[in-house]
């Protein structure tokens, strides 16, 4: 059975990979500022995406997106002003949220979620 940190690895890997399909530029993973982390920072055209990622190998108790709560939002939107005055950038931004299942057949089945919060 994987640990806790090995099933987020493989969200974050997973959902790296999927974003860069979808044409994005990765710029960051695991941004830390204070007590919060980023997962992944990156470009979706001329759009500084922040996004959460959360992986869960089942679902008996929500999916995986429903354990973001409003703390978390505050202190990933905290560090995210601060990414932003440290490369002074003052365009538009987006919270993107990637949702991962890991199925038992080890497929990993992802949603995602733009503009999940602001």
């Amino acid at each position: 059975m994987k640990s806790n940190k090995e099933i987020g690895q493989i969200g974050e890997d997973a959902a790296v990979v999927f974003l860069e399909q979808l044409g994005y530029n990765i710029l960051e993973r695991n941004w830390r500022f204070s007590r919060a982390e980023i997962d992944i920072i990156a470009k979706d055209h001329d759009i500084l995406v922040f996004v959460e990622v959360k992986t869960r190998s089942y679902n008996y108790y929500g999916e995986p997106e429903d354990f973001i709560n409003e703390r978390k939002e505050h202190l990933l939107s905290d560090a995210a002003s601060q990414y932003m005055n440290l490369i002074k950038y003052d365009w538009e931004i987006r919270f993107d949220i990637i949702s991962i299942l890991i199925l038992k057949n080890q497929e990993l089945q992802i949603k995602h979620f733009k503009d999940a919060w602001f």
